[in-house]
């Protein structure tokens, strides 16, 4: 394993990389960071050399960063021209990071291969943005702590959250070093995207998995987006929340492994 600082236009981006091979490249949820694929890296970097990056706010990733969420695409694309990464490259986002990917697909899919989209959509619909809101100014006003609790309800089923408490401690810890101003800002730029018209422009051939009990990106947003993305292949996870990767890695690897040719 190796750590690198990438700097973009001033903003410095933490990349964690592990095993060679192709290249893959991993964007992790708003409701974590880079460590929310502990529990596959092992696997997925066999015969990949896997790229994980942290988003600005979250581990020794820092601002500036714009308030959209194509700013972030565009310093994702940034990151990867940094690391020189080869057009045979495969990006994998969950949840914001899915947001990121997909947006990255639509405004720069000449820089890569195949595009997984885990527990993710083209945008939120008008009911789900005020709580967006909401939790941006909670956590401004009150700090990470404010948001811990509800962070974890939205990442597992209550079943699992019932029996795991060391993987939910883990959790809270890492999400409550966040950036409070970062978090939100990542937070406010999901209220205002709206990729629905702009799927058919994603010519990476896609692979869209969701976990049937996600909370926080509810499933018809996933269906949206293989509806959306001409040719894309679709996964449902019976049971599993926002973070498959977490809550049940086998079912995450038997869903991405055949796509990514692992």
């Amino acid at each position: 394993m190796s750590v690198q600082i990438i700097s973009v236009d001033g903003t410095n981006v933490e990349v964690v990389q592990d095993g060679s091979g192709r290249d893959l490249v991993l964007l992790p949820t708003l409701l974590a960071e880079l460590s929310v694929y502990d529990e596959v890296i092992a696997e997925l970097s066999k015969n990949r050399r896997v790229h994980r990056i942290n988003f600005p706010g979250f581990g020794g990733s820092t601002g500036p960063i714009g308030s959209r969420v194509e700013d972030y695409a565009n310093l994702i694309a940034g990151v990867m021209k940094e690391l020189d990464l080869p057009k045979d490259t495969d990006v994998l986002g969950n949840g914001f990071g899915g947001f990121v990917a997909g947006t990255l697909a639509i405004h720069h899919g000449s820089m890569f291969d195949k595009l997984v989209l885990v527990d993710t959509g083209p945008g939120f619909p008008e009911e789900a943005i005020p709580p967006l809101k909401v939790m941006a100014g909670k956590v401004t006003s009150e700090g990470m702590a404010s948001v811990l609790d509800i962070a974890i309800m939205r990442m597992f089923p209550e079943p699992y959250i019932d029996g795991h408490q060391a993987v939910i401690d883990r959790r809270k810890e890492k999400l409550s070093a966040a950036d409070p101003e970062l978090f939100a800002n990542a937070a406010l730029s999901l209220a205002s995207l709206n990729n629905y018209e702009k799927l058919s422009e994603i010519k990476n051939e896609t692979l869209v998995v969701v976990g049937l009990e996600d909370q926080t990106t509810p499933p018809f947003l996933s269906r949206d987006l293989h509806d959306g993305i001409k040719g894309s292949k679709f996964i449902e996870l019976p049971g599993i929340g926002h973070c498959p990767q977490l809550q049940d890695p086998r079912a995450f690897m038997d869903a991405v492994s055949p796509f990514l040719e692992l």
